[in-house]
């Protein structure tokens, strides 16, 4: 298949990886100097680049602030059976955009970062496909994800901004806050340590992922919740009410089992 990816990114570089040796893959940046270090691939810096090549299949890495003017880009140097996708983490206005534009796409979400992911070793991570668009394309990116031995998950694109507002939101505004009170530790605990390693990992991600997650029209509804629950924690610690701690640690234990 020929397949062209947008964006010379962490995620591009990936996919070029992933796919140049069984493909015939290309990549589209502007910045040339992105594409220094690709290989095994064509590179292209132009628009007409990519009406000689005819891909079958576009695979859209570029940051979500840019991926649907980037489609609308391309669109018009493409076949008119080459299957649009994007692996973006917010799905926000996606699937009108792709209804309208009236060509076959396929839209899936690599749930892990290139920063913080052992890009060699996914068997613990996620995917997600969404579950609206073409058979064929969820085919080929299921069976691509099953390689990567990814666990699989499908979802319509409203559930998958609710799943990922829940299971990003939650762990990156905690990370955030915890680094936001932060001092140096001479003698840190195991526990301290821990959670430094993750939020050292969260903040390394790129801050254009972590954008698009809290920025996620469904984010701030989670946040709430956390405020909610510092508000019943710290309004226990100050009457300190052995009573209500113990009902309230009894409560979130049942969460995490």
């Amino acid at each position: 298949m020929r397949i062209l990816i947008l964006g010379a990114g962490k995620m591009g570089s990936f996919f070029v990886d992933l796919l140049s040796f069984d493909h015939e893959t290309a990549v589209y940046d502007i910045d040339p100097k992105r594409l220094r270090f690709m290989y095994n691939t064509q590179r292209f810096t132009t628009l007409e680049e990519i009406d000689d090549f005819k891909p079958e299949l576009v695979i859209n890495a570029v940051s979500l602030k840019y991926t649907l003017d980037v489609f609308r880009e391309v669109m018009p140097h493409l076949p008119a059976d080459c299957i649009l996708s994007d692996i973006s983490s917010v799905k926000t206005g996606f699937k009108e955009f792709y209804e309208q534009c009236g060509r076959r796409y396929v839209s899936t979400h690599p749930m892990f970062g290139p920063t913080f992911a052992n890009l060699g070793a996914l068997s613990n991570e996620n995917a997600i496909i969404i579950s609206e668009g073409d058979y064929m394309g969820r085919i080929f990116f299921r069976d691509l994800y099953s390689r990567l031995d990814l666990h699989i998950c499908e979802y319509t694109f409203d559930e998958h901004d609710s799943t990922v507002a829940y299971s990003l939101s939650i762990p990156f505004v905690s990370t955030f806050v915890f680094a936001a009170v932060m001092k140096h530790q001479d003698a840190p605990g195991t526990t301290f340590k821990r959670h430094m390693k993750i939020a050292r990992g969260v903040l390394g991600e790129d801050d254009c992922l972590l954008r698009e997650i809290l920025f996620n029209p469904r984010t701030g509804g989670q946040v709430e919740k956390i405020r909610e629950e510092l508000g019943t924690l710290l309004d226990i610690i100050d009457r300190k009410d052995e009573p209500a701690l113990n009902d309230y640690l009894q409560r979130i234990r049942k969460n995490i089992r």
